[in-house]
């Protein structure tokens, strides 16, 4: 005998918060939810390495070398300055991920994007880092995009 009631309309089958991760009828999207939950936890690695990156930045200015010249030029303690709060931003999407609250998708692709942008134009400073996170972000870009909403789905077949 279950212990839970019948599944109705609108309520989740397993307990009162739902399977986790969430099941899907479509078998290629399993994959996708998987993306999700590691999108999240590079996104709570992404922004604790951005925060020290920040601090690292700011705290002294000998820590990074500028590699050439740079059209988009800014000092230290400005990158440092914006890593931080980017970092805690991105820290707390992150989080937000993981427990598959709706705004941290939308906010995650805005975060994720910034973070492009930023480690971009950082290239200067640490070249080879910049790259790794930029391709960290564009992967965690696309495991959010690319999540289909289940409940969505199955209200339009019906």
């Amino acid at each position: 005998m279950s212990q839970h009631a019948a599944p109705s309309p609108g309520r989740p089958s397993q307990g009162a918060e739902g399977p986790w991760p969430p099941r899907s009828t479509d078998r290629s999207s399993g994959w996708v939810t998987g993306g999700i939950v590691f999108a999240g936890v590079l996104m709570l690695l992404n922004g604790a390495l951005a925060v020290l990156q920040g601090i690292a930045a700011i705290a002294e200015d000998d820590v990074y070398a500028r590699v050439g010249s740079y059209v988009y030029e800014l000092s230290l303690t400005g990158w440092g300055v914006i890593h931080v709060i980017l970092g805690v931003l991105v820290l707390v999407t992150g989080y937000g991920l993981l427990k598959d609250m709706a705004w941290a998708r939308f906010a995650g692709i805005f975060l994720a994007s910034l973070s492009l942008v930023s480690q971009f134009l950082f290239l200067p400073y640490a070249p080879v880092w910049a790259v790794i996170m930029m391709a960290i972000d564009v992967f965690v870009i696309w495991a959010l995009a690319s999540r289909q909403d289940q409940v969505g789905q199955s209200d339009q077949r019906v």
